[in-house]
């Protein structure tokens, strides 16, 4: 059954005249219909979530947002089923996933941020003045306005909640764009905001393309008060264009060529079972994924070997099935992407170690986006697979000698998101925690995160800090109120 993926502008669902097909990653399909907003319903959502600033919502406290985010994360938590189908049809990634690490860290996302806006400090100065009586100085967090939540496909509602948990928490309006991809839990969401009674105009979704489409016309808009976008850079370049017209602020959670660093003295065991996670989960479509693996050389040859085993032990199929352990790629066009780069490593001298094309599919999965779990050796750090951004299960490995060695080549690169660090000598993870020029930089681990602390990109990873007290920069307004004693 074909199913119809509308906007929700104004607390409504909302058809277009345009609509653009839908299908499946697991066998391409057809499962849907999504409707391409035109301008004139981007602008019907801007002054819908301008309108609710101006009403019921704007007037809360902070302790009835809380109450309402507190109830969205609870009815998320109570359809929790209906969150992992459709994620699952939308990304054709497996259940384990779903269950254990999407959906419920997007529930999170809501009780994480009322939590934080409940419970934040602002500053206060008492300072002298030359009539001996003093002024008071205190400031006050208000809402920054409407937010456009420009979303990724490869973990949607992850990555959306992530952006409207803690603008809602802060007394904004959202209207939320996701990929095209991925039409399917950002309107489940709107559901659960109706049934909650977050006010109508609070949280809207429209759909569509990005350049003279949906995107555009949102990131242009001169009602949209700031703009927050996870994706590639150059899409990020783009609307970072759009928004100084206006002098719009921007929140950017852009590309990523991420570094795995091992030494020899790791345990061993658990970073092949890191590694093998960084590089391959979720198919590889993680933008803190790691496709560039630096080893030490005494273990090099070993860790390879272990590595291929691990890459060969995934088994791809129907996502809802247990024993299935990798999905494919989002959509055909990604795996035409992914499998260029497979092509273009062949080309340039690359030992492959394992995978490097198409895994055999039968029945109704065999047309679906399916890629080989890919390990690479013997390239120079010029080749394209170590300089560009895949995005997909693959990744290269390299020895190295020493720690200065591998923190040249671990920063030799445009992107700066995150690394994994592999050893047990804590003081030399230290120090390879300040030399490697990145975001988020993970020790004896990967993927693991406290939503309270800062988390973004540095060089073309991205723009600004998002968590915890870092979010409440960007969504909210921080003013001072100077009082004449």
């Amino acid at each position: 059954m074909t199913k119809e993926f509308r906007h929700f502008i104004n607390g409504e669902f909302v058809s277009s005249e345009r609509t653009f097909p839908k299908y499946s990653p697991l066998n391409n399909k057809q499962i849907g219909v999504i409707h391409e907003a035109n301008k004139q319903q981007v602008d019907d959502a801007v002054k819908a979530a301008r309108a609710a600033m101006k009403g019921p919502w704007g007037k809360m406290t902070v302790e009835q947002r809380v109450a309402k985010l507190y109830a969205v994360a609870d009815e998320i938590t109570r359809r929790f089923d209906e969150f992992v189908e459709a994620e699952m049809q939308d990304t054709g990634q497996t259940l384990h996933v779903m269950e254990h690490v999407f959906i419920p860290r997007g529930a999170a996302n809501f009780k994480i941020f009322a939590d934080v806006i409940k419970n934040v400090p602002t500053e206060a100065f008492q300072m002298e003045t030359p009539d001996g009586r003093g002024a008071m100085n205190s400031a006050i967090r208000l809402p920054k306005g409407v937010i456009g939540v420009v979303c990724p496909w490869n973990a949607p509602f992850l990555l959306m909640t992530w952006k409207v948990g803690p603008a809602l928490a802060c007394g904004n309006a959202v209207i939320v764009k996701p990929s095209e991809e991925t039409p399917a839990t950002a309107l489940l969401l709107a559901e659960v905001m109706r049934d909650v009674g977050i006010p109508a105009g609070v949280y809207n979704v429209v759909h569509g393309f990005g350049p003279q489409s949906t995107g555009e016309f949102l990131t242009s808009h001169d009602g949209v008060d700031a703009i927050t976008f996870t994706g590639e850079t150059q899409t990020g370049a783009a609307i970072m264009k759009a928004a100084a017209d206006g002098i719009r602020d921007v929140s950017f959670e852009l590309g990523g060529k991420n570094a795995g660093i091992v030494f020899a003295d790791c345990d061993f065991d658990k970073a092949i079972e890191g590694i093998g996670r960084a590089s391959f989960l979720n198919t590889g479509q993680v933008c803190l994924g790691t496709e560039r693996v630096y080893v030490e050389r005494p273990i090099f040859k070993k860790f390879v070997q272990a590595l291929k085993e691990k890459a060969e032990s995934f088994v791809a199929g129907d996502p809802t099935d247990p024993k299935t352990t990798m999905g494919p790629l989002i959509s055909k066009e990604h795996q035409a992407k992914v499998l260029s780069y497979y092509e273009k490593a062949k080309k340039e001298g690359a030992t492959i170690v394992t995978g490097g094309g198409v895994p055999d599919m039968s029945g109704d999965y065999a047309d679906g986006a399916w890629v080989q779990p890919t390990i690479w050796i013997d390239l120079p750090e010029s080749a394209s697979v170590i300089q560009d951004e895949i995005f997909g299960p693959c990744c290269h490995i390299r020895p190295f000698d020493t720690e200065d060695e591998v923190i040249e080549l671990a920063n030799a690169t445009e992107y700066g998101l995150s690394t994994t660090i592999w050893t047990q000598d804590l003081a030399r993870a230290y120090r390879m925690a300040q030399g490697v020029d990145v975001g988020i930089t993970w020790i004896n681990s990967w993927f693991l995160r406290d939503l309270r602390t800062p988390f973004g990109g540095s060089k073309k990873s991205g723009i600004g800090r998002e968590g915890g007290v870092h979010s409440l920069e960007f969504y909210t307004e921080l003013r001072n109120v100077c009082i004449k004693l």
